[in-house]
């Protein structure tokens, strides 16, 4: 099976070793570095409907790259689109949702599954409503954060309420629902006010056992305030 390592500290490099016969797929530029014995190849993961729905849905490419060790052993290096960490979970035992553009690279065995939900539920009954992706198979994955990244574990009877954009992963045996605010009353317009006024947008409230993987930027923020800035 391929391995995964994170090396460096600030904007680290996703480290990949390979066998001969070994294959990983990963997100459009995310190669960096590779050695002669691998090739790379554009192709489409998990067929036109399933490459249609991560990019319309979750902001991922329609072309994949894969990466394959024909001629013996390499390595190869892997870098996320935005500055921030990366994290190699173990996915067999354990599956995970992905919120959109975390993915940045799975050994084969790992497949990617989109998981569509109802919207009328996210604005109307705080649930649902969006979609998500969610692993299968086994091997390992690397996921990204924009800025550092930590883990949560989740108890019962401690959920938690963490804001959308920082959400990366999270243990498919968690409990969820997605609000436009954190209250629990007001109905859908009081909701809305609440939203607008204490800054926040979706939030995902968490419950059951497992682990989330959060990260401490906002991306869509990020962006509003450096185009709000004169040049």
């Amino acid at each position: 099976m391929p391995v995964f390592s994170v090396t460096g500290d600030i904007d680290p490099f996703l480290h990949v070793s390979l066998a001969k016969g070994e294959k990983i797929y990963c997100e459009s530029d995310a190669m960096v570095m590779m050695e002669t014995n691998l090739e790379l190849k554009g192709k489409m993961t998990g067929g036109l409907g399933a490459a249609l729905m991560r990019t319309f849905a979750n902001g991922e490419s329609f072309f994949q790259q894969h990466v394959e060790a024909l001629r013996g052993d390499g390595d190869c290096l892997l870098s996320p689109t935005l500055p921030g960490a990366v994290r190699v979970l173990d996915v067999g035992a354990q599956q995970y949702m992905i919120s959109d553009g975390a993915f940045v690279a799975a050994s084969s065995g790992v497949e990617l599954k989109v998981r569509t939900q109802s919207l009328g539920n996210a604005l109307f009954a705080r649930s649902g409503g969006f979609f998500i992706t969610e692993t299968a198979g086994s091997g390992q994955l690397a996921v990204s954060g924009f800025g550092a990244m930590s883990e949560l574990d989740v108890l019962p009877g401690k959920d938690v309420v963490i804001d959308n954009a920082h959400v990366v992963c999270w243990d498919n045996r968690l409990q969820y629902e997605i609000s436009i605010t954190t209250g629990s009353s007001g109905g859908f317009l009081g909701n809305l006010i609440n939203s607008q006024t204490s800054g926040e947008g979706m939030v995902l409230k968490f419950s059951g056992t497992g682990k989330i993987l959060i990260c401490s930027r906002n991306r869509a923020a990020f962006l509003a305030w450096t185009q709000s800035k004169p040049a």
